[in-house]
């Protein structure tokens, strides 16, 4: 088996949904940083969609951070979302990337109004 390569060279925050109330009896959601990690951006597939008024090009990476244990809040986990400036990645899936645990693959997909 060859060696896993991964070049953590991308700088991310990785942030996690907040609900609060709106006052009107709903709530309204908002992001909390947990934290920055260094990680590895992989485009997998690409797909643009008519929105109507506006169209959506939508984008698929592989995130590689660092392995961090269950239960930590610097694991990521499916529903947060990886930010790199004006850029948004939805996380969608988590796993081990290596048996050793050494890594996480963190599967996320960008959106974008075009």
């Amino acid at each position: 088996m060859s060696a896993l390569t991964v070049t953590l060279s991308r700088q991310l925050v990785l942030e996690a949904p907040v609900q609060a109330p709106d006052g009107a009896g709903g709530f309204a959601r908002s992001w909390q940083a947990l934290g920055t990690v260094w990680a590895e951006v992989t485009s997998l597939t690409g797909r643009e969609r008519d929105g109507g008024e506006v169209s959506l090009a939508t984008a698929r990476y592989r995130i590689t951070v660092r392995g961090v244990p269950h239960g930590a809040e610097q694991r990521p986990v499916a529903g947060q979302r990886f930010v790199e400036g004006a850029r948004v990645f939805a996380i969608q899936s988590v796993s081990e990337r290596d048996a050793k645990g050494r890594y996480l693959q963190c599967l996320a997909v960008e959106e974008v109004a075009t």
